[in-house]
């Protein structure tokens, strides 16, 4: 057994990138203040191939050296945008017809393993601050909340963390 060397793995270049098929789904990142962890999700979203990153309120956008460094030039081959108020985007996205998903522990919240199915429309999977989580103006707006089943004694993983179990799974469900 051996390591692969870099040329060995066939990835895309970042135009080729651009250019591919993407999963339909947007990750929306709602007050990340930590620009480490917006660029953990950008190098996460480029490795499963998802469709956008968009970054709310307090999130740190590119460039910054933050991002970049866990990132390492991921925000250059996703495409992502920032939104000031999450709420009027959430509202636009839910007219398109997408699927709201809030990943929060709430009352109502679901197991990420019992969503089973592919869904048909495309995906909005929002990730919340490091502390507060999820904004509460947007949870009437979810159609679905979803959480990671934990079983230690912590209430939460880290956004980079979650996002990442999230972003596979649905990958995962939509690649078949």
């Amino acid at each position: 057994m051996r390591k692969l060397k870099l040329d060995e793995l066939n990835r895309l270049d970042v135009d080729a990138f651009k250019s591919a098929d993407k999963i339909p789904i947007i990750v929306v990142l709602d007050n990340i203040r930590s620009a480490l962890n917006v660029g953990s999700v950008f190098r996460t979203s480029d490795a499963y191939a998802i469709e956008k990153v968009v970054l709310c309120g307090i999130s740190a956008t590119p460039p910054n050296k933050e991002i970049n460094k866990t990132a390492i030039g991921a925000h250059a081959s996703v495409a992502w945008s920032y939104e000031e108020d999450i709420k009027s985007y959430i509202e636009s996205l839910d007219k398109q017809n997408h699927l709201i998903i809030g990943v929060e522990q709430t009352d109502q919240s679901l197991m990420l393993q019992q969503f089973e199915s592919a869904p048909e429309k495309t995906l909005v999977l929002i990730f919340g601050n490091e502390v507060e989580g999820l904004s509460e103006t947007i949870l009437p707006l979810l159609h679905h909340s979803l959480e990671i089943p934990q079983y230690g004694t912590k209430h939460s993983l880290n956004i980079s963390v979650c996002a990442g179990i999230v972003i596979n799974h649905f990958s995962n469900l939509l690649r078949g």
